[in-house]
């Protein structure tokens, strides 16, 4: 398996414990690493994803909620509202991952860890936030979306 496929395998598992149970953030990754024996390059960019996630997760949602019709973050099963946060924060803060990776690692996540119908649903989201708001205002450039101002 890939490093970064790991890495956000483990962030999904982390932010799930997170979404559903009580403790910290940094308990919530520590717990899913533990006893873990992954490379350091995983670890890391688990690291980058969750904290980054976490930082700006209201943000997230809003975004999320601007690309998803007639859905809320909240009526979102855990699991898919998770790998659409990944997804989304690699689509817009994550410079060395193009759009269209998120998209299909988002993709994956959802037929390993969800519902038949997931991977669909989530790469309409994330197809949509990566051509831009649904103003119109498209944010993508040279392959890359540019991050909400």
């Amino acid at each position: 398996m890939y490093r970064r496929t790991l890495a956000r395998e483990l962030t999904l598992q982390a932010l799930y414990r997170l979404d559903m149970a009580d403790g910290s953030p940094e308990e919530c990754l520590a717990d899913v690493l533990a006893g873990r024996s992954v490379e350091e390059a995983v670890r890391s960019y688990a690291h980058t994803l969750f904290n980054g996630i976490v930082a700006r997760r209201d943000e997230l949602d809003c975004i999320i909620e601007e690309h998803s019709t007639n859905w809320t973050v909240e009526r979102m099963s855990v699991v898919d509202r998770n790998i659409l946060r990944i997804g989304a924060y690699e689509i817009l803060y994550v410079e060395d991952v193009p759009y269209k990776v998120a998209i299909d690692e988002a993709v994956e996540l959802a037929k390993r860890f969800s519902t038949k119908d997931s991977g669909a649903f989530i790469n309409g989201i994330l197809d949509s936030l990566a051509k831009g708001p649904p103003s119109g205002r498209s944010r993508i450039s040279q392959g890359r979306v540019a991050p909400l101002t």
